[in-house]
């Protein structure tokens, strides 16, 4: 969800050219894993029509290139920056969980097999973070950049 929130807000800003990734990284992650019917039932919500294959994430564990290739990560939760942060491409690179970017601190919790409140609140929350976190996420960008 937060892939799709992300690129429609960038769109929004003219910043269409920044390129968003999602991966995973938890053990049970794997190349080509889609959307679930729950994450694309809340977007359908918000207007955002994503096909079951409109998205796929990747595993970052198999693909450190991707990590590499980064000018910004934005983690869910502080568990998964730390296993981030580990990856030696990511060694020198901003490494954050999305609350942090958006001046809090907590964890956004994955709501997978918990039903379609709770993915309606984790949208609404991912939303609501990347609201804040735009303008520092572009500055950062535009940082890394010049």
């Amino acid at each position: 969800m937060a892939h799709v929130l992300l690129e429609q807000m960038l769109a929004a800003r003219g910043a269409a050219q920044v390129q968003v990734r999602s991966g995973g990284v938890a053990h049970w992650a794997r190349d080509g894993m889609i959307p679930s019917l729950d994450a694309r039932l809340a977007l359908r919500e918000e207007g955002i029509y994503l096909a079951e294959d409109g998205i796929a994430s990747t595993a970052l564990a198999h693909h450190p290139e991707v990590i590499e290739a980064a000018d910004l990560i934005l983690t869910m939760t502080g568990e998964q920056k730390a296993v981030v942060a580990a990856f030696a491409g990511a060694r020198g690179k901003p490494v954050l969980t999305l609350r942090e970017l958006a001046g809090e601190s907590g964890d956004i919790g994955d709501p997978a097999a918990q039903g379609e409140e709770v993915f309606r609140a984790c949208r609404d929350e991912i939303k609501r973070c990347l609201e804040k976190a735009i303008d520092p996420m572009l500055g950062l960008l535009r940082k890394g950049r010049g």
